[in-house]
């Protein structure tokens, strides 16, 4: 969730209760430290979903309607509530008063803060719908292309801006963005593509395109003195996938997936750990 939906979620909903994965123990559906907000009908967030999730908000608006303040559970998560995680889990569920509110709201703000950076070029047929889907991960999205008139058909909540030199934009991107490659001239396409290559902090540099094409950049890329290593870290095409297919909604479903996998696995080998609890609570209660 964003600040900004969490501010909206407390503005709707006065009485809130805070709910939070406090300790996880064997398999489970979400991370020690993911929390959900429940109000009196509106939820923001998962802690995984399924009958856990239905029981933490049944007894998130017992407390609300009963007007107390806290209540802690011990879930098993197998056949005893029709889950078969396996794992236990304890949460705690809190009455969001002010400091609570002020504590989940710069713990969302870290968080978005901290979310990877991905550069899209090109709002052509394929990047429309990559966009989209893009949009709904936990990254930092934004929409580069010179032509105003395909910016225009995104979604208004998705980061947009009309470049005239899009290349430079890779130069001034945070360390560990990633980039998307996908406008309407090749020539462009290569530009940004040798810029990109030339950082070795990005988890993914791909490119739409064909096997010609690839060769095409190979032969443009080194004669530029581009090197070979970094060539080998440029994906051409982007969500091949061994399908071969090429309706944009396919290639950027798979696409989508495939950057997830680098970015994820950046992330990962980067040690990121889950944040401390925003309720003040030790695992183990």
């Amino acid at each position: 969730m964003t600040p900004q939906t969490l501010a909206t979620f407390f503005a709707d909903n006065p009485a809130a209760i805070a709910c939070e994965l406090t300790s996880v123990r064997g398999s489970s559906p979400r991370e020690q430290g993911t929390f959900m907000v429940v109000g009196p009908t509106q939820t923001l967030g998962t802690i995984g979903g399924g009958a856990l999730e239905y029981m933490v908000i049944e007894h998130a608006r017992r407390l609300i309607a009963d007007g107390r303040a806290e209540e802690a559970m011990d879930v098993p998560l197998g056949p005893e509530i029709g889950q078969c995680c396996g794992g236990r889990v304890n949460v705690t569920l809190r009455f969001a008063d002010e400091a609570l509110r002020s504590n989940l709201l710069a713990r969302a703000a870290a968080e978005d803060a901290g979310l990877p950076h991905v550069y899209l070029f090109g709002a052509g047929h394929v990047g429309r719908v990559l966009a989209k889907i893009l949009a709904l991960m936990p990254v930092k999205l934004q929409v580069i292309d010179t032509r105003q008139e395909e910016l225009d058909l995104l979604p208004p909540t998705i980061a947009r801006h009309r470049v005239a030199m899009p290349e430079a934009i890779v130069r001034a991107a945070p360390a560990g963005s990633s980039f998307v490659i996908l406008t309407h001239d090749h020539a462009l396409d290569f530009l940004i593509a040798g810029e990109a290559l030339a950082r070795s902090d990005a988890p993914y540099v791909g490119m739409v395109g064909s096997a010609t094409k690839r060769a095409k950049f190979s032969s443009w890329y080194l004669e530029q003195g581009g090197d070979r290593q970094s060539l080998d870290r440029l994906i051409l095409p982007i969500g091949a996938q061994g399908l071969g297919d090429k309706r944009p909604p396919v290639i950027a479903a798979l696409a989508a997936a495939e950057i997830m996998v680098h970015v994820g696995s950046r992330e990962a080998s980067a040690g990121q750990v889950s944040a401390p609890s925003a309720l003040g609570v030790t695992s183990g209660i």
